[in-house]
């Protein structure tokens, strides 16, 4: 599990947040997992997201939204998977130090989910 730039630090002050390097274009933060697969919701249905995902080497699993015009391809079969992911997190929400984020340090707070994630499996 890695941490976004947002869970690294809570307060940013605003003279050193960096300009986009190119605003017009989507740029996303992805990890470099060969032979990935990432389950998504409609809500990350875009050629660009999809296309940075593939550039990375990375297999899209994201249904299309109503409304697309040429709907892309998606394996159902691995897309129904992603309820059980759903169903951890909304366990590891019932533990309010990590649903309120007690820990301000991204190791102290790994290892919460860790032992929380530990526990709801044993039980």
């Amino acid at each position: 599990m890695s941490t976004s730039s947002a869970s690294r630090s809570d307060r940013h002050p605003t003279h050193e947040l960096e300009p986009p390097t190119n605003p017009g274009r989507f740029n996303p933060t992805l990890p470099d997992w060969d032979g990935a697969t990432l389950i998504a919701d409609k809500g990350y249905d875009s050629d660009e997201y999809r296309a940075a995902l593939r550039a990375k080497s990375i297999t899209p699993c994201i249904p299309p939204r109503k409304g697309r015009n040429a709907p892309a391809e998606f394996c159902k079969t691995t897309y129904k998977q992603r309820h059980k992911v759903e169903n951890m997190f909304g366990k590891l929400k019932d533990w309010r130090r990590i649903a309120t984020r007690y820990d301000r340090r991204a190791d102290i707070f790994m290892a919460a989910i860790t032992i929380a994630a530990i526990v709801i499996w044993w039980l």
